[in-house]
Formats: structure tokens, sequence, C-alpha cells
């Protein structure tokens, strides 16, 4: 069954970060997200401007809807519009709790936003600790963290909140200066650790309210907590490249660009093929369409991004024969004037655009070293055939 996320967040006018950043980000991992919405924000890359509680009457009510009807598999809080309702929210985590023991609760403790804006007062920050009290996992950045403390060194903090509330705590090395980054994962008996280098990017509104999501994901599809952790770090890192470079200040992630990097399963997003000319063949993929991201003359490799995030590489051998056993497939929505564009620019095809009797349409060509390329399009028919087996 489909992970079914409860988020419980504020909403973010901009889309940048709270529960506009949660739904892409359990969208895009393949899960179904719930909300229950605590405040509404007007807010954009430069800061906010403006809160709206919503009654803690009515954040309950919303999540009692969903659970009632569709049922959760993880829950991810966020920001809390009051202390009132991180209480009421509590008490109903707790309820939620005694019916599904093993229900894997992520809480972000929300409290200043990337331009920083506070988002939580001390009354507020102060009933955290009930929430903590439920959850499963609490993910602060270095500053929360020092703040539900009153600790600097980190790993104390953290440890104080595992023995304190009994949850597990990531700490998150993203204030860190310098361009090594470390985060920390401190369970009761156990720490996990992971080193990266800082990516060089404005764009980094969100990236909490998403790495939590994802965590409540992938923690909702059964995989263990270190485990879904260091899958949720690499879907924002992976966010963080595809920034898409939006507005004057602190911008969005790039969730939506995130497709075949992450996820439950084996994922086909790679073909290498062999050819004997390097510099023809780099001609040829880049008049096709895709778009190269590696040129490597010296050791004969090139690699192409397509539209859906798959990647195709070349790799030259002057030496080998090659026998054309196996087609590369590209879609292509445009695939009509795709082809006939490519054959007035003089790319020869074996046959133009056909119906086949699998209900797709399909061109033929080869590359210049005879690998055997179809463009067609196949929509629906590609997964969905009527003859599909369940």
């Amino acid at each position: 069954m489909i992970p079914r996320i409860l988020i419980i967040a504020g909403s973010d006018s901009g889309g940048g970060a709270g529960i506009q950043a949660d739904i892409k980000t359990v969208t895009m991992l393949g899960g179904h997200a719930m909300t229950a919405v605590t405040a509404i924000t007007a807010q954009n890359t430069l800061g906010v401007t403006a809160i709206h509680p919503v009654p803690a009457e009515v954040i309950l009510a919303q999540i009692d809807a969903v659970v009632s009807d569709i049922g959760v598999d993880a829950v991810k809080i966020g920001m809390i519009g009051s202390a009132f309702a991180a209480d009421q929210v509590a008490q109903r985590l707790q309820q939620l709790r005694q019916e599904q023991a093993e229900l894997p609760i992520v809480f972000d403790p929300v409290m200043v936003a990337t331009s920083g804006a506070a988002l939580a007062d001390e009354a507020t920050v102060a009933a955290f600790a009930k929430l903590m009290d439920v959850a499963t996992l609490a993910t602060p950045n270095l500053p929360e963290l020092s703040r539900l403390t009153q600790e600097e060194d980190p790993v104390a903090a953290a440890l104080h909140l595992v023995s304190d509330h009994g949850c597990a705590v990531l700490i998150k090395g993203g204030h860190e200066e310098g361009d090594a980054l470390a985060d920390a994962l401190i369970e009761t008996d156990n720490m996990t650790s992971w080193q990266g280098k800082r990516i060089d990017t404005t764009s980094t509104h969100g990236t909490g309210c998403s790495l939590a999501s994802a965590i409540a994901l992938f923690l909702g599809q059964g995989a263990s907590l270190a485990d879904a952790v260091a899958r949720a770090r690499e879907f924002v890192r992976v966010a963080l490249h595809a920034a898409p470079g939006l507005g004057g200040g602190a911008g969005p992630i790039g969730q939506g660009d995130v497709r075949l990097d992450v996820g439950a399963g084996p994922r086909l997003n790679q073909v290498t093929v062999t050819v004997n000319d390097f510099a023809k063949a780099v001609e040829f993929y880049r008049r096709i369409g895709v778009k190269q991201i590696v040129h490597s003359v010296e050791n004969g490799y090139a690699r192409f991004e397509t539209a859906g995030g798959a990647t195709l590489s070349i790799q030259c051998d002057p030496e080998e024969k090659i026998s054309a056993t196996t087609a590369i497939y590209l879609e292509c929505d445009d695939l009509d004037e795709r082809v006939e564009k490519l054959a007035r620019s003089g790319v020869p095809f074996e046959h133009g655009p056909r119906d086949q009797p699998w209900m797709w349409r399909e061109a033929r060509l080869r590359d210049p070293d005879g690998n055997i390329i179809f463009l067609y399009k196949a929509g629906e028919a590609r997964r969905f055939p009527p003859w599909r087996i369940d």
C-alpha cells in the first residue's frame, strides 16, 4: 500500500517550506500526503509578513478526519501555531499511539524561518517537550537544539533530549561554518553519523521541512531509522543541486526534480552504450535532444541527462565490434514534430512514427555506431496496458 503520511505543519504561501514543501517531498517519493494545517503564513523568499494561527480544535478536526477514513503510516510535525495547539496535538498523537504503538512520528521543532522570522514564541517552544515525548525522532538544527536545551555542545544537547524524552535526535550540521558538514543520529544506545560537502547555493528554504517529511515517508515504508535518515539526506542534497533559483532571497529547493535518485527498490535510471567514434556519438546524442552533463575526451566517456532524470552514457572503444542487440527508447510527447524537425536537419531515420500493436507510436533510427534508438510515445500504455499483470 502507498505510505500514508500525515503532515501537521504551517502553510507557506511562497511554496518553499512548510506544508507545501512537505507535500512535494512526500509526493515525489511515492507517498500520499495528508495535512493538518496549523497556521497560515504570508511569506516569500525574503521573509514572513503575516502569521495566522489555526484554532486547535480545527487542527484536531483535520487530524481526525484523515485518520478515521484514510489511515496513517507515519506523522511529520512541523510549525505549531501556539503552545495550546502543541499540547492538544501531543495529546491526540498519544491517543493515536495507543492504537498504533509502532506509528513513526517525526518532529521538526520549527522556531525560525530561513529568512530569520520567528515562528514560535517562548511558550510554544516550552510546549515542544510534550511533542518530543511522543516523537520517534526530533530533527532540530543547531540553533534550535541549543535553544531547546540551553547547551552549547550539540552531542551533549542531543543526549539531553534523548534522556528526557526518549526520542532519537538528528543533529543537523547545516549551520556549521566551512565546507565540510556532518549530521549525527543520536539514539538511546547508538550513534550514526554522515559526512558531506556543503552545496554552494542560496536556495535552502524548506530543507528542514523536506528532510523531516522524507524521513517520515521512509519510516512509513518500513525502513529503519538510520536508513530513513540516510535516504532522506540524499533526497535533500539532490533537491539542493536541482534548486530552480526562484525569488530574490532564500529560494526553494527542487523537490520536483528528484525523480529517480532516491526510492524503494531497484530503479532503472542509467544506460551505457559502446561507440567507436566519440565525437560523432556526442554530436548525435546532443542533436536528438538529451542534455550533456559529462564530457571526458581522455576517457572516451560522455553522459547525458534525459527530461525524466534518467541518464544515458557513451563509452568509446575504437576496437570494439558493436552488435546492436538492445534498443534504447526515449519517450517524447512531441514525437511527430520532433522526428520531422530532426529529419529536416539531416538525422536519418529507418522509419518515421508508426502506430504499433502494443499501443506505442515509434520512430526508429541508429546512432553513428549502429546502436538502435527508438523515439516513441506510449503514455499510459507503457506502465498500464490493458494486458498488465498485477
